[in-house]
């Protein structure tokens, strides 16, 4: 039987996507499921919910079993198949606020700070300490699993995970498959859609769409560039600071806008304010979203409370078709993050690349790309510096590397001297307390 464990089940949302996408898989309906937290709340809440959805649309068939605290934790791992990764380590609230608030008093802001910047490098140093203790009790109870990891920074966890660890490791985003459709809707092109071809490389939240082209075999991109300058110049929207990247750089990425402003030195800059306006950047964006959806979950969890009929349809997440994938031993393609084994010519081998994979019986196998456009390439080097010292600091644990890791963040670098990143980080340090208990000076 395949048994799936999901890391950070109180995650309610994310839980009933993927493991109601397993539900409504032939191959995954009759699994256990392990539902892992260390919040009980959560935890009942999900199970709750699950439970009903179980019943609703896949007859009781899967085995639903939950898992509370650290000290429940091995048996949660012990035999999976699969494991999927979710946490949030440290909330929106203290830590999520912390580094949003702390780095706004030196002067930098931020827009989402989940994957680089100095919200991302605190982020990923509070977890990969949770991670390293997952992977000691992965190598010993569930060798074999995979770990499918959907938490951020995906780069820099994922990374770590492949470098330190013994596990089975894939992480897995949301926006490459939503890449294309997105840019060619937006830009008017939906009769494009259908029977297109892509190639998607680079490093997550900043992998290029790097070909385009329609049923026929016609490139769009010299279509695209066209409509993307004229859009800019013409109107204010949600994807300008990627239209910028198309004009300059010739290549679209992606992850948001309101990501990649916060990935390069060019947008957010006290010296220019009027960049903010311009390229219309939402600053502060990610708190107002926890806000907002800590309180829509809470009427979506009292409606179905209310009545229990909630129901599901198979979304376009990644998880359930992997897990389809290896099960049968069906091809599958995926844009996975992996480590870069010859995968792209011109990013170093440390690095954490966001490739196409095919899925079969034999796991997560990249594909070889071959060299990135020299101007993507170093762009993506600028975040992968950040990645590659941040994993550094969470090795030695120590503070020297975490100040290095933020002098090295495009974004903090081009805002803050040297004294000030160095104040900032301790800053942080202080506030996420045992959080940051790993690191010493």
């Amino acid at each position: 039987m395949v048994k799936i464990t999901f890391m950070g089940a109180g995650s309610t949302v994310f839980a009933r996507n993927v493991l109601g996408d397993c539900m409504c898989s032939q191959t995954l309906r009759d699994a256990e499921i392990a539902l892992y937290d260390i919040d009980a709340v959560r935890l009942e809440e999900s199970a709750v919910i699950l439970n009903a959805l179980n019943k609703n649309i896949n007859e009781n068939r899967a085995k639903i079993k939950t898992y509370l605290g650290v000290e429940n934790r091995k048996e949660a791992l012990r035999n999976a198949t699969f494991v999927v990764n979710a946490i949030q380590v440290g909330f929106y609230d203290p830590c999520t606020i912390n580094d949003f608030e702390i780095p706004k008093k030196y002067g930098l802001r931020q827009t989402i700070a989940d994957t680089l910047g100095i919200g991302g490098i605190m982020r990923a140093l509070r977890t990969i300490p949770v991670l390293r203790d997952f992977a000691h009790d992965m190598e010993e109870v569930c060798p074999n699993a995979w770990f499918l990891n959907y938490t951020n920074p995906m780069a820099i966890l994922t990374g770590y995970m492949q470098r330190y660890t013994g596990v089975k490791t894939v992480g897995l985003c949301h926006s490459v498959q939503v890449c294309s459709e997105g840019l060619l809707k937006d830009l008017g092109m939906q009769d494009k859609l259908e029977g297109r071809k892509e190639l998607i490389a680079g490093i997550n939240h900043m992998a290029w769409l790097l070909e385009l082209y329609d049923k026929d075999g016609n490139d769009l991109y010299p279509e695209i560039r066209k409509r993307a300058a004229e859009k800019n110049a013409t109107e204010k929207h949600h994807d300008m600071v990627r239209y910028e990247y198309i004009k300059h750089l010739g290549y679209y990425c992606t992850e948001s806008s309101e990501h990649n402003a916060e990935y390069n030195p060019w947008f957010i800059k006290s010296t220019h304010p009027e960049l903010i306006d311009k390229f219309n950047i939402p600053l502060d964006e990610y708190p107002r979203r926890c806000v907002n959806q800590i309180a829509g979950w809470q009427q979506e969890k009292n409606r179905i409370l209310d009545d229990f009929k909630i129901t599901h349809e198979r979304s376009y997440e990644y998880a359930s078709y992997i897990m389809e994938s290896i099960v049968l031993n069906k091809p599958y393609k995926i844009g996975g993050n992996v480590l870069n084994t010859g995968l792209i010519d011109n990013l170093p081998a440390d690095a954490c690349v966001e490739v196409p994979c095919l899925i079969d019986g034999r796991g997560v196998n990249p594909c070889h790309v071959g060299r990135l456009p020299v101007q993507l390439a170093a762009l993506n080097m600028t975040n992968v510096n950040a990645q590659l010292m941040t994993i550094e600091a969470a090795v030695t644990r120590k503070k020297e590397d975490i100040y290095r890791a933020a002098m090295l963040d495009p974004c903090t670098g081009a805002q803050l001297s040297i004294d000030e990143i160095v104040s900032m980080c301790d800053e942080l340090i202080e506030a996420h307390g045992s959080y940051m208990a790993d690191y010493k000076d």
